[in-house]
């Protein structure tokens, strides 16, 4: 668990299916992201978060409000995707449900995962990867003091040719000296 001052990070329960599952449905949240379409891949979704808690000790923890137990949505660290250039990378990412936009919520638990990677993992960088048009997540990016690699921008092998979403910009930030 990570803590700070408004937030919990935390690994998934079953009693967080349904909101999660709420956020995943919201076409506005989902807008830049592969959608989660039925049950099944939303089940890939669980099982992926999952295994990446069991396999490295971290993944996109549940991100809840401490003072009233509320599921804002998700942040956390994740290995970068394969056939990409963030291939084992650790990958910094966050969603917050729509509701929750707007409130600082997401910089605060990037801020606690970035954190926790410095103090927990042996990784000299951590990167992060979004869509041109997604300005609020690249933006929360360089707030981090991420630094966009436009060199190592790639067409994300998980999505489709000609689909506006396939081309992602990519973000790098080093491990404090």
């Amino acid at each position: 668990m990570i803590g700070t001052e408004r937030l919990i990070l935390r690994p998934w329960e079953d009693r967080d299916r349904a909101a999660l599952r709420a956020h995943c449905e919201d076409p506005e949240v989902m807008r830049f992201l592969l959608p989660v379409v039925d049950d099944a891949a939303f089940e890939v979704m669980l099982g992926r978060l999952k295994s990446w808690l069991d396999e490295y000790g971290f993944t996109f923890w549940v991100l809840e409000r401490r003072s009233d137990g509320v599921v804002l949505g998700m942040c956390g660290l994740k290995p970068g995707a394969p056939d990409t250039p963030i291939e084992n990378k650790v990958e910094i990412g966050w969603r917050l449900a729509r509701d929750h936009w707007g409130h600082g919520y997401a910089r605060e638990a990037a801020q606690a995962a970035l954190d926790w990677a410095w103090a927990n993992l042996d990784t000299p960088e951590v990167v992060a990867i979004t869509v041109g048009a997604n300005g609020a997540s690249w933006g929360l990016m360089e707030r981090l003091g991420m630094t966009r690699d436009s060199e190592n921008d790639f067409d994300h092998p998980l999505v489709a040719e000609g689909d506006p979403l396939r081309r992602h910009i990519l973000y790098r930030i080093a491990r404090p000296a």
